[in-house]
């Protein structure tokens, strides 16, 4: 798979479509449910060349920070969409996976694999 292939490109944005307001992906979680030839990395990249009809804030890091604040601008962009659709960040910056977390029917987790990062913090 080749991450500049319009087509591999489309599936993850299509996914990432999907996301609910006030909910989030992780770069893993969206490659776990894309499967084979998508890793967190290529992800991530894919979504820096996102459309302007993806919601590309809804895509954070596996500790439910955000992985653009110092890159966007303004600076912490993606944190204050996300707090406008009601995502809730603590101090360090984090949103609470346990909570925010959407995943696509048929890949939800069961009950004991999901943890609370507001716990562990």
């Amino acid at each position: 798979m080749n991450v500049n292939d319009p087509l591999y490109r489309e599936r993850a944005f299509a996914i990432v479509r999907q996301i609910p307001k006030g909910r989030v992906m992780t770069y893993g979680q969206l490659a776990i449910v894309l499967g084979e030839g998508y890793t967190a990395r290529t992800v991530g990249y894919v979504m820096h060349a996102s459309d302007d009809d993806v919601p590309w804030q809804r895509v954070m890091n596996s500790q439910g920070k955000c992985s653009t604040g110092k890159l966007t601008i303004p600076i912490n962009l993606q944190q204050e969409l996300l707090e406008a659709e009601g995502v809730i960040f603590n101090a360090a910056g984090r949103c609470d996976l346990g909570i925010f977390q959407w995943w696509p029917e048929g890949f939800e987790p069961k009950d004991d694999e999901q943890i609370s990062l507001f716990e562990s913090v």
